[in-house]
């Protein structure tokens, strides 16, 4: 078997030789090939589409996947090529282990992309699995999700052109991107002055491509919808079950008393500010705080009554770092105290990752819990690295703030470490198999983070941060924490992408709609498969309140934050489960040949163009002119939302 996989190796690198008929597989490989839209980068910096052939095959080995580019991508396929395997073999229930995937990629310039083609690969690696043909007439943009949705990408009017240059008929695009948004720049000189004027406008690709190019253009949510365009075969997707529950009354007992316990916190600190020496401005400082605290006290008890147990979980955590900041600024008499303070912090963390890592897991969801609570502790320790940082600047007002908040996200580790006690059930997991998660996740995030900088330039500075921590973490064996960090710099990223430009709440709001749904079922799948996905559940309920209140308040920040935990939901709600049992598949009545494109007459959806949109005439050139501006208000706008976010 070694023999045979290094002969189809040797194989795969003569292709750009012998071209893509001899792309097959010895042995019993089956190949398909397919092409796909991608972008260029020109000259001049603009960005161009550009049409890229896949040739698949797999064949059964030992598990590899192999990828060969050319010209070389801007972006390692790699990952992507690896997760559309993996994906692939989910859902069709196939062990990927007894088989190789040799992937060759060629395009006439490079290209940026990687993930942006991950459907188009595992669409190719299932229909190679089961001998499908697949339409040559289809193309299709997205990345590929673990759940299986298709996720959000850049370029789409570009990609859309390249797809007619080459002869499609069928374009599919992620769910919620059909409305694209560019930037027309016209210029007039006046008596030797120039004048330049910049507006944004919205294209609807899905009108826009049809009026110009006669190309029709769907949105797909997920890798069955792209399956049945691409081949005519329908795979059953997984559902939510209708008994699916989302009850975070399991938190209610912790809820009821941690309100009880910060709000006594709350008024002997007050009182302790009150009996102080301290000067009038300190005293107005502190007290500005500590009336801070008292809102989110009230949020909390409000979200207590609304039975958000876990919202006001996270709201009494908020309070309380505020409250043991005023607390222990108190006690700061000499630069020596503030040393003193920073040393209980540290034992209070210490003992959280004693505890934390004594504990033996038993069960996913207690393996869900406790891999949070590593990622807290891990939190923690950075935050009295940067409290130690400030003390020895001789700022020891920031000093006393982190120390603060690292005490109490120490306090938060061992709270998730109890709590998965509770759930404790099965047999004993190793950590090894966190390790084998967080590697996966760290890749799949790079690429993400790596493509958003492509295309957009650096507008991830803090994503990139992100995905640098995670791999320090790695590397200190801390896996829970890079799996964690790794993942939340994945769902940042896709939701920035997801978001593009988008000012519009109405567009917005059906987008987070999607995402709650999305979440729902993965959270139903996971307790259909013996699991109570805990952490989940807990982030699905928090981003129902971001929800209420950005539907309340108008709020762009609170939406963008209840984007960003109904897809923390969704993500967690998967974690360690396995793949699923082999499906039954629905094959068409034309099995042989090529597949019909076969559109259903609601798939295109409106032809009108909506409202307050307008569609850009000029070509599809334009949009490359959404660089710059656009990107970094949107992202700057972004990060603004992430950082209200603090979660128990």
């Amino acid at each position: 078997m070694k023999r045979l996989a290094a002969m189809a190796f040797v194989l795969m690198l003569l292709l750009p030789v012998t071209g893509f008929t001899a792309a097959q597989c010895p042995s019993e490989g089956h190949t398909v090939v397919l092409k796909a839209p991608a972008v260029s980068r020109t000259s001049n910096g603009e960005l161009t589409g550009v049409a890229t052939d896949f040739v698949i095959t797999v064949a059964p080995g030992t598990g590899h996947v192999y990828v060969e580019t050319w010209p070389l991508a801007e972006v390692d396929m790699q990952a992507s090529a690896r997760l559309a395997a993996q994906i692939a073999g989910k859902v069709l229930g196939v062990d990927m282990s007894k088989y190789d995937v040799f992937i060759h990629i060629r395009a006439d310039s490079p290209i940026i992309g990687g993930p942006s083609a991950g459907g188009t690969m595992t669409v190719g690696i299932i229909a190679a699995l089961e001998g499908w043909a697949v339409n040559p007439k289809v193309m299709m943009t997205g990345m590929i999700n673990p759940d299986g949705t298709i996720g959000p990408v850049g370029g789409i009017l570009e990609k859309a052109s390249a797809a007619h240059d080459v002869g499609a008929e069928l374009f599919l695009i992620p769910e919620g991107q059909r409305i694209q948004y560019v930037q027309e720049t016209q210029k007039r000189e006046i008596g030797g002055i120039v004048e330049i004027n910049t507006q944004t406008k919205r294209v609807d690709v899905v009108q826009y491509a049809k009026e110009r190019w006669g190309l029709t253009v769907i949105e797909i949510k997920d890798i069955y919808d792209a399956v049945y365009y691409f081949t005519g075969h329908r795979i059953p997707r997984p559902e939510a079950p209708s008994y699916t529950q989302i009850d975070t009354s399991f938190l209610k007992d912790d809820a009821l008393k941690d309100y009880e316990n910060t709000t006594d916190y709350y008024e002997k600190t007050l009182q302790k500010l009150k009996d102080s020496d301290v000067g009038y401005g300190t005293y107005a400082t502190l007290m500005e705080a500590l009336n801070e605290a008292k809102d989110i006290l009230n949020q909390s008890k409000k979200s207590i009554d609304d039975g958000l147990y876990y919202t006001a979980l996270s709201k009494d955590f908020q309070a309380r770092i505020i409250i043991r900041h005023v607390d222990w600024y108190l006690d700061v008499k000499t630069p020596d105290d503030v040393q003193e303070l920073l040393k209980g912090a540290e034992s209070q963390i210490n003992a959280s990752e004693s505890t934390v890592s004594s504990v033996n897991i038993r069960g996913i969801t207690m393996l869900q819990a406790i891999a949070a609570a590593e990622e807290r502790v891990e939190q923690a320790k950075s935050l009295i690295e940067e409290a130690w940082k400030y003390y020895y600047s001789g700022d020891y007002w920031n000093a006393v703030g982190d120390a603060a908040y690292a005490y109490e996200r120490a306090k938060t580790a061992e709270f998730w470490a109890k709590l998965g006690e509770r759930f404790a059930g099965g047999e004993e997991i190793s950590r090894e198999t966190v390790k084998t998660t967080a590697r996966d996740y760290i890749d799949e995030s790079n690429l993400i983070v790596t493509y958003i900088e492509s295309m957009y330039g650096n507008v991830g500075g803090d994503l990139s941060g992100s995905i640098q921590q995670a791999e320090r973490y790695y590397e200190d064996g801390k896996y829970s924490a890079a799996l964690f960090t790794a993942m939340e710099a994945r769902v940042q990223a896709q939701v920035f992408l997801d978001t593009l430009g988008i000012d519009n709440m109405t567009v917005l709001m059906d987008k987070l709609k999607s995402m709650k749904e999305n979440a729902k079922t993965a959270i139903g799948i996971a307790q259909s498969n013996g699991v109570t996905p805990i952490l989940a559940m807990a982030y699905y309920e928090f981003a129902e309140s971001y929800e209420k209140s950005a539907e309340e308040n108008n709020s762009l920040n609170d939406l963008q934050n209840a984007m960003i935990f109904y897809q923390y939901a969704r993500e967690t709600a998967g974690l360690f489960i396995g793949g699923t049992t082999t499906p039954t598949v629905q094959v068409p009545n034309n099995t042989t040949g090529i597949p019909q494109i076969v559109i259903p007459s609601n798939a295109v959806g409106p032809t009108e163009t909506p409202a307050n949109a307008s569609v850009d005439a000029t070509g599809a050139g334009k949009s490359d002119e959404l660089l710059g501006v656009v990107a970094v208000i949107a992202f700057g706008t972004f990060l603004i939302g992430v950082l209200v976010g603090r979660k128990l």
